[in-house]
């Protein structure tokens, strides 16, 4: 069994979905963990459940990051990129979307790494440790009418790797997860009943599965990668999306 017993994480998006399954996770194998998350009723019943430690967080504004990173009071070992946000029916081809709601995922899915990338570092440094992004499909392959949503995520795949390079000297290995196709609750917004989505024919001729991912099975590479078993992985960008972005045309199988 994995152990993250002795260590100290701050997991954003902690309060729900693939966050939270995160939290659950770390706080199992024996992390004390930080919830950041702006929910405050969700990211405190969550705190409440799993014996973590939640602090409100704006995560694209600079002063609740350095809250946050001020909580873990000088020693974390891990950082947990994991808040994000798809905004159905507002995002959608670069000609079409609204400037303030690309700044707007800009600000929670990009700034938001970049802020607690910055002032975590220099915790991470002092004794190593690792950090996990969450990318998604759409970072590694193009996904039409969503486009501030795929611009912010591949451009944390490349981030990771232009991290995984600068820090890794430090012992601090920087990872990423793409998943796709997990049942959250922002997942089920993306493709609404009331919507045109075939989502029988979606899991028949796009998923080699043939069903969703579960938040667990996310956060379990998480735990992977914030373990000292993933010791000698450093920039990977894991896709973890049951071969959805890899598959051909599963209607001939």
């Amino acid at each position: 069994m994995i152990s993250l017993k002795g260590k100290k994480a701050i997991v954003t998006g902690g309060a729900g979905g693939i966050g939270l399954a995160g939290v659950k996770c770390f706080c199992a194998a024996g992390a004390e963990v930080i919830i950041a998350d702006i929910n405050e009723e969700a990211g405190r019943q969550a705190a409440k459940e799993t014996g973590a430690t939640f602090v409100k967080c704006d995560v694209s504004k600079s002063a609740d990051v350095q809250a946050v990173v001020a909580a873990a009071e000088g020693k974390l070992d891990i950082l947990y990129n994991n808040a994000g946000v798809y905004l159905n029916g507002r995002d959608g081809r670069i000609t079409d979307i609204d400037e303030e709601i690309w700044e707007k995922v800009i600000a929670i899915n990009l700034r938001s790494v970049f802020l607690f990338c910055k002032y975590a570092i220099p915790l991470l440094m002092k004794q190593g440790g690792a950090i996990i992004n969450t990318a998604s499909s759409a970072g590694v392959i193009g996904i039409p009418d969503c486009d501030a949503y795929t611009a912010t995520k591949g451009a944390i795949v490349q981030l990771t790797k232009s991290m995984a390079a600068e820090y890794g000297r430090y012992n601090v290995r920087v990872n990423c997860i793409a998943p796709a196709a997990i049942m959250t609750p922002m997942m089920r917004q993306s493709n609404p009943v009331d919507s045109n989505f075939d989502e029988e024919r979606f899991l028949k001729l796009r998923t080699p599965l043939r069903r969703y991912g579960l938040p667990e099975e996310i956060a379990k590479v998480a735990l992977f990668l914030a373990s000292e078993e993933a010791s000698y992985l450093n920039g990977a960008i894991i896709v973890a999306d049951g071969g959805i972005t890899i598959n051909g045309d599963l209607s001939k199988i």
